[in-house]
C-alpha cells in the first residue's frame, strides 16, 4: 500500500485517500468491537436478573458488575498474547484474529440460556465468554492504534490516532442506540424479558462486515520495512518488560493510562450507573441523556488529538486528569440536584440515620450468594441501599437491634436470624414496607419524577464529564505509540494501556458502588477515581517525557 507508506512529512501533508482508508477501516472495525464489549455494561441490570437470579438483588447487581469487570481483568493477558504475536508476525493478521474472537463470544451471549433454565452453568458460561471478550479486546486496541500511527505522517499522529480514540465512545453510542431503538419498538417489558438478546445477536452481522473490511488492508509499512531489514524482535516480552524498557512501561501505566482510565469510565459508565441506580432515573431517559452527551462530546476526541500535535500530548492529558479530580464532587452533586432533587431535598430535611452497634453491621458484599445477613443493622441498611436512600450509621454500642430514624420518625429494624427462609423474607419484607411508608412520607421518592428532571442541565453536566474523557483519551494513543520502538511497540504499549483501562478503569463501577453501599453516602465512590487521577498527574508530570515530534523510524 504505497499510498500509505510512512514518509518524512509534516503537519501540512493532506489526508490522502490511502490514509483515509487505513483510518476508516481500522476505526470502523474497532467501533464494532467496542460495541460488542459495551453491550454487557449497558445491560448490566438486565443481565443480573437473567444470569444471577439465584442471588439476592444487591449481590446480583454487584456480581453482574464483577462479571463485566472480569472482561477487563484479562485484557492485560490478551495484550501480552496478541501484542507478542503482533510484533512477531504483523499488525494486520493479529487484529483479524481478535475481532473474530470478540464477535463470536458476543453472539454466544445472545443465545446463552438463563439461570432459570440451566442453573449455575449460566453465570459460569457467561463469565467464560466475558473472559474471551477481554482477551480479544486486549489485543485489538494496541494493534489498531499502532497500525494507524505507523501509517501517519510526522506531525499528524495525534490527529490520525484520535480517530481510533473515538471508537470506544462510538461503540458505546452505537450500543445505546440499538438498545433504545429496541426498547421503543417492543416496549420495556418485552425487551427485558426477551429482546435484550437481539443486540448481542446483531454482532454476527457486524463481525462479517468488520472481517471483510480488514481483509482489504495491507500490513503496516514500518513493520514491513523492519521485517525486510531483519530487525524484528525475537523476544518481544523480554525486551518489553525485562529490560530498561520495563521502567517506561511502568511509568506509562501509573503516569498516563491509570488516570486516563478512571476519568474515562467515571465520565461514561459510572455516570450512567449513578443516574439509574443511585438516582432512580428510568433507564431510557438516562441512556438518552448519556447518548446526547456522547454525541456532543465525541468530536472533541479529534480536537484534542489535533491539538496534541501542536502543544503536546502530556499537557492535555494531565490537565484532563486534574480537572476531573478537582470537579467530580460538585459535578455529581449537581447531577443529583437536577436529576432527582427530591432525594437531595428529603435527605436535607429528613436525614436518615441508622442507630446500631457498629459491630453488628456487616459489609454486605456476598458474590456467591451464600452468606446470610440477618442482624437488625444489616436488614435496615440493605433495605435503605435497595431504596437508593442516602443514610449514615450512628454508633449505639451495646445495642442488639437497630433503629432507623427518618427525620423524627423511628422505625425499629428486625433480626431475622434463626428463621427459615420464607419466614425471614416475610419479616424483612414487613419491615421494608413500614420503612418505605416512612420514607415516602418524608419525601423520599421510589423513582425520579420525570417531570422534575431538568434534562438540559443534566445533559450539560454529562457533557462536561465527556469533555474530560476526550481530553485524556484523545491524545493517549499517540503518546503511548511514541514512547516505544517499532520492534516491540505493539507489546509495550498494549500492556500499560490494558492494565490501566482493564484494571484501574474496569473495576471502577464495582469498587465505587461497594463504597457507596458500605457508607450510605451517594458520593463516596468518587474517591477512587479522584485518587487515581491525582496519582497520574504527579507521576506523569514528573517522570514521563513529552513525545510530540518523535520519529517512529528511529
Amino acid at each position: 500500500m504505497s499510498s500509505t507508506a510512512a514518509t518524512a512529512a509534516d503537519a501540512s501533508v493532506p489526508l490522502s485517500a490511502g490514509h483515509r482508508k487505513v483510518i476508516f477501516a481500522s476505526s470502523l472495525g474497532t467501533v464494532f468491537e467496542w460495541y460488542d464489549f459495551y453491550l454487557y455494561g449497558s445491560l448490566a441490570a438486565i443481565i443480573a436478573r437473567q444470569f444471577f437470579s439465584g442471588l439476592n438483588e444487591t449481590s446480583a447487581f454487584i456480581f453482574a458488575l464483577l462479571a463485566f469487570a472480569a472482561g477487563f481483568a484479562v485484557r492485560p493477558f490478551g495484550a501480552l498474547v496478541f501484542g507478542r504475536l503482533g510484533d512477531l508476525v504483523g499488525r494486520k493478521y493479529t487484529f483479524l484474529i481478535t475481532i473474530v474472537l470478540m464477535g463470536a463470544s458476543t453472539f454466544l451471549v445472545g443465545v446463552l440460556p438463563s439461570y432459570d433454565q440451566i442453573g449455575v452453568a449460566a453465570p459460569v458460561i457467561l463469565i467464560a465468554l466475558r473472559l474471551l471478550q477481554g482477551l480479544a479486546l486486549g489485543g485489538e486496541y494496541g494493534g489498531a492504534a499502532t497500525y494507524v500511527a505507523e501509517h501517519a505522517p510526522d506531525g499528524r499522529r495525534g490527529l490520525y490516532t484520535s480517530f481510533i480514540q473515538t471508537t470506544a465512545t462510538l461503540g458505546l453510542f452505537l450500543s445505546l442506540l440499538v438498545i433504545l431503538g429496541l426498547r421503543a419498538w417492543v416496549g420495556d417489558e418485552a425487551f427485558e424479558a426477551t429482546y435484550w438478546r437481539v443486540p448481542f445477536l446483531l454482532s454476527a452481522v457486524l463481525l462479517g462486515i468488520s472481517v471483510w473490511i480488514r481483509l482489504q488492508l495491507d500490513e503496516s509499512p514500518l513493520f514491513k520495512q523492519m521485517k525486510a531489514e531483519g530487525r524484528q524482535s525475537k523476544a518481544p516480552l523480554r525486551e518489553s518488560f525485562f529490560s530498561r524498557n520495563g521502567r517506561v512501561v511502568l511509568l506509562a501505566l501509573l503516569g498516563a493510562t491509570a488516570g486516563q482510565a478512571v476519568v474515562w469510565y467515571c465520565g461514561q459508565f459510572y455516570a450512567l450507573y449513578f443516574l439509574t441506580q443511585a438516582l432512580k432515573v428510568d433507564a431510557t431517559t438516562a441512556n438518552l441523556l448519556l447518548a446526547g452527551a456522547l454525541a456532543i462530546g465525541t468530536p472533541f476526541f479529534i480536537v484534542f488529538g489535533w491539538l496534541s500535535d501542536r502543544i503536546g500530548r502530556k499537557k492535555i492529558i494531565m490537565a484532563g486528569c486534574l480537572l476531573a479530580a478537582l470537579t467530580y464532587f460538585p459535578l455529581f452533586r449537581a447531577i443529583t440536584h437536577y436529576a432527582n432533587p427530591a432525594i437531595e431535598q428529603a435527605s436535607a430535611a429528613q436525614p436518615v440515620v441508622v442507630h446500631a452497634d457498629p459491630s453488628t453491621c456487616s459489609f454486605q458484599f456476598d458474590p456467591v450468594g451464600k452468606k446470610q445477613f440477618t442482624r437488625a443493622c444489616d436488614v435496615a441498611t440493605a433495605a435503605l441501599a435497595k431504596a437508593g436512600v442516602p443514610y449514615t450509621v450512628q454508633a449505639a454500642p451495646g445495642t442488639d437491634g437497630a433503629i432507623v430514624h427518618v427525620g423524627a420518625v423511628q422505625v425499629p429494624s428486625v433480626d431475622v436470624g434463626g428463621l427459615d427462609a420464607a419466614a425471614a423474607k416475610a419479616r424483612a419484607g414487613a419491615f421494608a414496607g413500614t420503612l418505605k411508608a416512612a420514607l415516602v412520607e418524608a419525601g423520599y421518592p421510589d423513582k425520579a419524577d420525570p417531570a422534575r428532571i431538568d434534562k438540559p442541565m443534566v445533559l450539560l453536566l454529562l457533557t462536561v464529564l465527556v469533555i474530560y474523557v476526550t481530553m485524556v483519551y484523545g491524545p493517549i494513543a499517540a503518546w503511548l505509540v511514541e514512547l516505544f520502538p517499532t520492534r516491540i511497540r505493539y507489546t509495550s504499549m498494549s500492556l500499560p494501556y490494558h492494565i490501566g483501562n482493564g484494571w484501574f478503569g474496569g473495576f471502577l463501577p464495582t469498587i465505587a458502588f461497594a463504597l457507596v453501599a458500605a457508607s450510605g453516602n451517594l458520593y463516596q465512590g468518587l474517591w477512587y477515581p479522584i485518587g487515581v487521577a491525582l496519582m497520574t498527574v504527579v507521576v506523569g508530570s514528573l517522570f514521563l517525557p513529552e513525545t510530540r515530534g518523535v520519529d517512529l523510524r528511529d
